[in-house]
C-alpha cells in the first residue's frame, strides 16, 4: 500500500527539510566570511567594494540608499576602505558636483585574492569529500541556485 502523498504532507517535507538546509547554508556562509575577516577585512566592506565594482561611478548617496544604510555611516566606512586604497573618489566628467566611487587597482587585487582564498577554502572542504559526496554537491547546485531567484 502506498501512502497517499497530501499537500499538508508535503509541506510538513518542505519545512523539514527548509529547517535543515538553513542552519547548514548559515554555517557555509560563515566560514566564508571568515576567510574575508582572514584578509583584513569586513563582510560589509566587501559588500561595498562589490556593489561599487558593479556600478563604478555609483555616488555615495545611492550608495547608501541601496544598502539601506544612513549617509553618515557609509561615509564613514568609503573613508576607512578610502584610507586602505580600495577605493577612490572622482568628480563627475559630466557634473562637477557630483562625485562617483571607484575601485583602485589594489581594490580589485583585494577582491580577487579574497575571492580565492574563499575558493580555496571551500576546494579543501570539497576534496575532503567522498566521490559520491561531491557528486551530491554538484547535483544540488541547480536547484538551490533556482531558489535564488525572485
Amino acid at each position: 500500500m502506498t501512502a497517499k502523498v497530501t499537500a499538508s504532507t508535503m509541506k510538513t517535507e518542505t519545512e523539514a527539510l527548509a529547517d535543515r538546509l538553513r542552519p547548514v547554508l548559515q554555517r557555509l556562509q560563515r566560514h566564508l566570511r571568515r576567510q574575508n575577516q582572514a584578509m583584513g577585512t569586513s563582510p560589509l566592506h566587501m559588500g561595498l567594494l562589490n556593489s561599487i565594482a558593479q556600478q563604478e561611478g555609483l555616488g555615495i548617496g545611492e550608495l547608501a540608499a541601496q544598502e539601506k544604510l544612513r549617509g553618515p555611516t557609509i561615509t564613514a566606512h568609503i573613508n576607512q576602505m578610502e584610507a586602505e586604497g580600495w577605493v577612490e573618489r572622482r568628480p563627475s566628467t559630466d557634473d562637477k558636483r557630483r562625485v562617483g566611487l571607484f575601485i583602485t587597482r589594489t581594490g580589485r587585487a583585494m577582491m580577487a585574492a579574497a575571492q580565492q582564498r574563499r575558493v580555496d577554502w571551500l576546494a579543501t572542504r570539497l576534496a575532503d569529500l567522498p566521490a559520491e559526496g561531491r557528486r551530491a554537491v554538484a547535483a544540488a547546485l541547480e536547484p538551490l541556485e533556482a531558489l535564488c531567484h525572485d
